[in-house]
């Protein structure tokens, strides 16, 4: 049998994914491993995905997305993100994860390197091997509130470095970069001429004010920015977000979209008009449910003197457990999975320096998350 390419067999397993999976096979699990909003999905969403079933839209739409969404999407952008683009620069993918797929194909080649976030997102690692390039972490120290430190960054760019990943509001800790990080990083980005991939999908969910966007203060052209209706919305399963590029690349994205899916399937796509252009209070509702969560989840991390930061943004709690977990918190989650039955994620699912520490997400039933928290161990 001939052998499979080197950068499938380069791609690590989701630890994340490993919990989630060993916590299916388990009775009376609390999960609170996986990033999934527990909100109901407002009514006008879901009507307008099954009129488009019901009516029958099916057919194939154009690579970038119907235009009524695109037109919707370009007005969002101006209204909540503060910045303005031609519709060419708006492209509908399959999730966020198709978004941030995408802009890395676009700025990276075999052997180019890319600074991510370490803590940072699974996939920011796992999407550069899928490509051939080298992803080079960058670590967000607790000390500088989890921010990207610039001296740190200077000192990992080579010939190679490429790209510059950053993510804000921030999975796995809740980070949000005001005005004057933000625009740090970019001028970083533009002395050394390196592109910007931004993932902003937790735009929505923030819990104080401070929020930028890195397409509104860039001048150089260079912000690739990702978004998905996945959080926001509770739509994870419906798989539809966008990638808004910079100036010039509707041509290529068009051409490359029809090599990966063609198009996203047309009634999610109403589904997501119906989103943008509709009544947000239920985006407000569930803003407020995962603010009060916040505060009963950490009433009780702070009853058990346990350490964690305190998220700006998205919906995650990043707990410290080092006083537990031995020095290897992927082997402690899952004994704590066995024998408390509380499903978390790993802190070395999000790169070596979560060694210590582990993730869960707060976005689900109150009294579940409080249940579960009290099984953690004091230190």
């Amino acid at each position: 049998m001939p052998t499979i390419a080197s950068t499938m067999r380069a791609i690590p397993a989701s630890g994340i994914r490993r919990i989630f999976e060993l916590s299916a096979e388990l009775d009376d699990v609390i999960s609170l491993a996986v990033g999934e909003p527990d909100q109901p999905i407002a009514r006008h969403i879901l009507d307008a995905g099954a009129e488009a079933w019901n009516r029958s839209l099916m057919s194939y739409t154009p690579n970038s997305g119907i235009d009524p969404l695109c037109a919707a999407i370009v007005g969002k952008l101006a209204r909540h993100n503060g910045y303005t683009v031609d519709q060419d620069q708006v492209h509908v993918t399959t999730g966020g994860a198709q978004a941030l797929h995408m802009a890395m194909s676009f700025t990276l080649q075999a052997g180019d390197e890319i600074l991510i976030p370490d803590p940072g997102y699974t996939t920011f690692s796992m999407t550069p091997r899928l490509l051939g390039a080298v992803p080079v972490p960058y670590t967000l120290r607790a000390e500088y509130g989890f921010v990207p430190d610039v001296d740190d960054l200077e000192a990992l760019v080579t010939p190679r470095t490429r790209v510059l990943l950053v993510n804000s509001p921030s999975n796995p800790l809740g980070v949000v970069f005001d005005r004057r990080a933000a625009t740090a990083l970019v001028e970083f980005a533009a002395r050394h001429d390196l592109w910007v991939i931004s993932d902003e999908v937790y735009e929505y969910i923030t819990f104080v004010p401070g929020f930028t966007s890195f397409a509104a203060i860039d001048t150089g052209n260079r912000v690739f920015s990702v978004y998905s209706l996945s959080k926001t919305y509770g739509l994870t399963g419906a798989r539809v977000g966008y990638l808004v590029t910079p100036v010039g690349l509707a041509e290529r994205f068009r051409a490359a979209q029809e090599a990966v899916v063609s198009c996203v399937n047309t009634p999610v796509q109403y589904a997501a008009l119906a989103a943008i252009e509709g009544s947000q209070d239920h985006v407000a509702a569930a803003l407020e449910h995962y603010r009060a969560n916040l505060h009963a989840a950490t009433a009780v991390l702070d009853d058990l003197g346990i350490r964690y930061q305190r998220p700006s943004g998205a919906f995650y709690l990043w707990i410290d457990v080092s006083h537990a977990s031995g020095g290897d918190v992927a082997a402690w989650a899952e004994r704590f999975l066995l024998t408390q039955r509380v499903a978390v994620a790993p802190g070395t699912a999000f790169g070596a320096s979560g060694q210590g520490w582990v993730r869960i997400c707060f976005a689900g039933e109150r009294e579940s998350l409080v249940e579960a928290l009290g099984r953690f161990p004091r230190p």
